[in-house]
């Protein structure tokens, strides 16, 4: 494994007009290139996540695993406006002489993959065997696959959209006003709004999860209880636990990243965006995803030529998509084969 950090000293025009005068992004990679330079995956990560994929994808990345660094030119990208090494709030605003903090300029999903197009150039890779990536990943991968068509061989946007939707952005604006709400929201240091956050993340569990995840997990045993209840104590940790490794600047900001989330922009529409992918495609659902629901994902196979469309079932919900290692395993490498793609590692059950 090496980490890795890409600087650009190139100015930068973001969507929203605004310029910046370069950008890093971080990055982390598994195994080498081949010599035909047709080894690479490109792994893109969700919201809170990292570009260690070893990390939040364990039974999907590694040593023996679908995509071993033995066989593969592994690469995942840090996501600027991320805490994780890549351009962020905390960065020095060169106008100022101070951390960006509010002014962070915001990356679309599309910004993004403009970034991380300078850094395929800069490796040398011309073809990507496969990009996959779940929730906001899969919004980069397809983003990408949109603007350059020719770029990847197979695609796997798993529970993910091809805009996001109108539920999608009420939960992200909700959490916004909660960080909104904190008292030191309008401060100007690294913990400004961190109480707010903690509840933006129990917002956002709601809609990883669903009804049956919580009753499984977190109902009572007994009838007595009025108060202290499993469910207000799990939402409490989730929110102190992710304040321990991540920061309201920067969940404020990807969040709008994932909003500003539509492939139609610039196009005649969604539809004729996503007709402009070459890649053979397979788009994932999860049965029980609240967030991104299987209708999302029917949409893009309908709408990609060649297209098909699998679905599993978690009782996780959208977080399935983090935790189903066997079932995707399965559906990538049956898909991976049928259009001959060698090497891959099978997994007989399911």
């Amino acid at each position: 494994m090496a980490y890795n950090i890409f600087k650009s000293d190139k100015s930068f025009t973001l969507e929203s007009g605004s310029v910046l005068p370069g950008f890093h992004l971080a990055y982390t990679t598994y195994g080498n290139l081949n010599e035909a330079k047709d080894n690479v995956v490109w792994i893109f990560h969700a919201l809170t996540a990292n570009s260690d994929a070893t990390e939040w994808w364990p039974g999907l990345v590694g040593e023996g695993k679908l995509f071993d660094p033995a066989r593969h030119f592994i690469i995942g990208v840090n996501m600027p406006g991320s805490c994780y090494g890549s351009s962020g709030p905390f960065d020095i605003n060169p106008q100022t002489n101070t951390p960006y903090y509010h002014d962070f300029p915001f990356f679309t999903t599309r910004d993004m993959v403009r970034a991380y197009r300078q850094l395929r150039e800069f490796l040398g890779i011309e073809k990507i065997h496969v990009g996959i990536g779940g929730s906001m990943g899969g919004q980069q991968l397809l983003e990408w696959a949109v603007e350059e068509p020719e770029i990847f061989e197979f695609i796997f946007p798993i529970a993910t959209n091809a805009v996001h939707s109108a539920w999608g952005i009420a939960f992200n604006e909700s959490q916004r006003l909660s960080i909104e709400c904190d008292a030191t929201w309008k401060e100007k240091n690294d913990n400004a709004g961190i109480g707010g956050m903690k509840v933006a993340r129990g917002i956002a569990l709601i809609s990883y999860r669903n009804y049956i995840t919580y009753n499984a997990s977190q109902a009572e045993d007994a009838n007595e209880k009025t108060d202290n209840f499993k469910t207000s104590s799990y939402q409490r940790y989730q929110g102190e636990k992710l304040a321990k490794r991540f920061n309201a600047f920067s969940y404020y900001f990807l969040s709008k990243g994932m909003d500003s989330h539509n492939l139609g922009r610039g196009w005649d529409s969604i539809e004729n965006a996503l007709q402009q992918i070459k890649a053979k495609t397979l788009a994932i659902g999860i049965t029980t995803d609240i967030l991104f629901p299987v209708v999302e994902q029917q949409f893009i196979a309908d709408n990609i030529p060649g297209a098909q469309i699998k679905t599993i079932h978690s009782n996780y919900g959208h977080d399935g998509f983090l935790l189903e290692f066997e079932q995707i395993e399965n559906i990538i490498s049956h898909f991976l084969a049928k259009h001959g793609a060698a090497n891959y590692k099978f997994q007989t059950s399911g």
